[in-house]
């Protein structure tokens, strides 16, 4: 049997020549729609599957125990399993390449930190841009940190700190968990705002940082709240300043770097959830809906607070704006580092 052939004549699909024009308008204009209607379409269905949530950072510290309290939430709320894979590796650079190449479903998230933002200015080399290859889904915490100084450091307050560092520039030192790591920004940024020069040492881990900080190696860190706490409840090193806009309720007796005389001066730790760029809208929109009540519910309020963190709540679009600010905040730092000789 030959071939059929199709002319555009009259006789063409049974349409005249004169409706040809109004029937690819018509198309054009469903293949519009179609877009958005699918992707609701998606959204009611989704998950059918396990999703996994891919952890840039090591077993047991802030981010993997948020992602797996997040991840048992929407799970419970999904009704599907929530699988967390913990990528750490060059400052999370290794996990979020890995999310990156993800397919854009909705299947694949991303747990991340300032750790990737600052990693934006501080890493030129990284295969991937935060903003470019992905897309914000929501904020789930954050947590304020604590400047300590070492009992033999004879200043008791920030003010007299940062008096002492400015009569002895560059003999002060400060711990941190490694180079470009979020304690090391926090304490770049607060040699900025408080005009002093301080000579970073850079360890391994948190862990090595703070007990070169309790062992007197080194004469200031700043640290997460919860986890210096009981170094501070031990007169191991003394507090000076909460980075927070708000005193903490794990240590309500120490005042805010505003409090201290440093209104200028903010850093947290925060963390949330990112998925590779196209996944559709209505899929992000579910997520951050599911997010935003799991960060709300009392118990799981009750618990960070515990831990000297609180919880964030913000829609797609905010969280967006909320990283890219970060991201030239950090910026600001990172080349400031890099223009001072070496």
């Amino acid at each position: 049997m030959a071939p059929l052939k199709f002319t555009w004549s009259k006789f063409t699909c049974g349409f005249s020549p004169r409706f040809i024009p109004a029937l690819a308008a018509t198309l054009v204009t469903t293949a519009l729609l179609a877009g958005p209607l699918a992707g609701s379409c998606l959204a009611q269905d989704y998950p059918t599957r396990p999703i996994r949530l891919i952890v840039p950072f090591g077993a047991g510290g802030p981010a993997d125990v948020a992602a797996r309290l997040v991840g048992n939430y929407l799970q419970e709320s999904f009704g599907q399993p929530i699988v967390i894979e913990n990528r750490p590796g060059a400052g999370s650079v290794i996990g979020t390449l890995e999310a990156s190449k993800a397919a854009p479903d909705g299947y694949t998230l991303l747990m991340m930190s300032n750790a990737q933002t600052v990693n934006e200015s501080l890493v030129p080399t990284r295969k991937y841009q935060l903003m470019r290859d992905f897309v914000a889904v929501a904020p789930v915490n954050y947590s304020d940190l604590v400047i300590v100084v070492h009992p033999s450091v004879p200043a008791k307050t920030l003010a007299e700190f940062i008096a002492l560092a400015k009569s002895q520039p560059g003999k002060l030192n400060y711990a941190s968990s490694g180079q470009g790591t979020p304690y090391h920004m926090a304490g770049e940024l607060f040699k900025t705002v408080a005009g002093i020069d301080l000579v970073h040492v850079p360890y391994r881990n948190s862990g090595e940082a703070r007990s070169g900080t309790i062992g007197g190696q080194v004469q200031m860190m700043i640290d997460a709240v919860t986890t210096m706490a009981p170094n501070i409840a031990q007169g191991q090193v003394r507090a000076l300043a909460i980075t927070g806009k708000a005193r903490s309720d794990v240590l309500p007796d120490v005042p805010t770097v505003a409090e201290a005389g440093m209104p200028n001066y903010d850093a947290t730790i925060w963390l949330g959830l990112m998925a590779p760029v196209g996944t559709p809208k209505p899929i992000v929109d579910k997520l951050n809906n599911a997010v935003n009540a799991a960060v709300k519910r009392p118990e799981t309020a009750k618990l960070w607070a515990e831990q000297g963190a609180l919880p964030m709540s913000m829609t797609p679009e905010a969280f967006d704006k909320y990283l890219r600010d970060d991201i030239v905040k950090w910026a600001a730092v990172v080349k400031q580092i890099s223009d001072k000789p070496q």
